[in-house]
């Protein structure tokens, strides 16, 4: 009995003895694995070479994942703003789509909506972010980056067919492009969005009489002041919602070869880029910056290399026209009768300047003819990546560039 008792101790202790060996082992396991861990600069790193839209899932893996993902947005690969390009059917029912360019990620995507909006009037853009669509019944725009939310008000009094149309401060401003039958052509009314009401005032300079449109007027505009320039002559005037007042004219032709031009505002500061030769002939394609209130040409931003402009002609040999299209230091530059290429500008706060190049992903191979192509710009996060998938209306597809 004493060997049979000593034989099963000996056993339960080899068993504990065992067990204890194992646990140890899968502690130290777990503890190298611990040790293993991605965090820190490594994980931030790796989350630089997400895209964005896939950085949102990231953050709700944990408070330290949630950490890393902002502190790598930070330091690493920081956003950059979206181009959004807008599609209409000239042919009824007028269908839209909608296409997003990520220049962080260097991806398309096409954004699928369950309802997308349907306007029979054509679409089209202002202000680099403002989207209008202009019907004898109403006036509708939208602001947010995604355009989820559109505003439906009552029409201008004045029935415009190409009116210019400009986002300042909270105030919308409507001007010219009246219909012939109207009084004045150079009308020129102002929305407030937050009192919901029109205001009638003082009429355009007379000087545009022959192109108060938005088809022969470049319009800018910042917080207080929208601008207006003639595209083929350089004059330009500007307009104060505030105190209802008119300044200029301006003339805005540092060089006298140019033959077309258009006009942004980035922050504060008024930039125009002009196209210098002719339409069969282009010599050069520059951008300016200009200063203060005068709209006196400050320095030469930057000359777009000979290939780009080259692209910008698509398989035309001329290049009459150009629209831009900004956000930040971020310019993207197409040529609206061949939109199938975007010319990229990047300009640093040091002054230095980032050219190139990109497919536009939106135009494909469809049919140019059929199509109305309107491009806004628009700076995007993570936030307004969540509101556009907490609509529920929005899922991405990824598009091949």
């Amino acid at each position: 009995m004493e060997r049979v008792y000593h034989s099963i101790v000996s056993t339960r202790i080899n068993y504990v003895t065992a067990q204890n060996c194992n646990n140890l082992k899968m502690a130290e396991e777990q503890k190298k694995e611990e040790e293993v861990a991605i965090h820190g600069d490594v994980l931030e790193t790796i989350l630089s070479y997400v895209p964005l839209i896939n950085l949102l899932p990231a953050c709700f893996v944990s408070k330290t994942w949630n950490a890393a993902v902002s502190s790598s947005l930070s330091r690493f690969n920081k956003p950059k703003p979206w181009v959004l390009v807008h599609t209409q059917s000239i042919r009824r029912p007028h269908a839209t789509a909608f296409f997003a360019y990520d220049p962080r990620s260097d991806i398309w995507l096409r954004i699928n909506q369950k309802q997308p909006p349907q306007h029979v009037s054509p679409l089209r853009s202002s202000n680099s972010t403002l989207l209008h669509v202009l019907h004898p019944s109403n006036f509708s725009f939208s602001i947010d980056p995604f355009h989820l939310t559109w505003h439906h008000v009552n029409p201008p009094a004045v029935w415009r067919l190409d009116p210019i149309v400009a986002m300042v401060g909270p105030r919308i401003v409507v001007a010219g492009g009246a219909c012939d039958f109207e009084d004045d052509p150079l009308a020129v009314e102002i929305y407030d969005i937050s009192t919901r009401t029109w205001e009638r005032t003082e009429s355009m300079p007379a000087t545009l009489k022959d192109s108060a449109s938005s088809t022969w007027l470049s319009i800018a505009a910042n917080t207080r002041t929208v601008f207006m320039m003639e595209q083929s002559t350089g004059v330009t005037h500007s307009f104060n919602p505030d105190s209802k007042t008119w300044y200029g004219p301006f003339d805005l032709r540092p060089d006298r070869s140019i033959y077309f031009s258009v006009i942004t505002c980035v922050g504060g500061n008024l930039i125009m880029l002009g196209l210098l030769g002719d339409a069969e002939d282009v010599n050069y394609v520059k951008v300016w910056e200009l200063n203060g209130e005068s709209l006196e040409f400050g320095k030469e931003i930057g000359v777009m290399p000979t290939e780009l402009v080259e692209k910008l002609k698509g398989e035309g040999t001329s290049l009459n026209s150009v629209r831009v299209s900004c956000m930040g230091g971020f310019f993207y530059i197409y040529n609206p009768g061949e939109p199938g290429e975007l010319v990229a500008l990047e300009v640093g706060e040091e002054g230095w300047c980032r050219w190139g190049s990109l497919k536009n992903a939106a135009v494909g191979d469809r049919s140019r003819v059929a199509e109305r192509v309107v491009l806004t710009c628009s700076d995007v996060g993570l936030g307004e990546i969540a509101k556009l998938v907490g609509s529920g209306n929005e899922i991405f597809t990824l598009l091949k560039s």
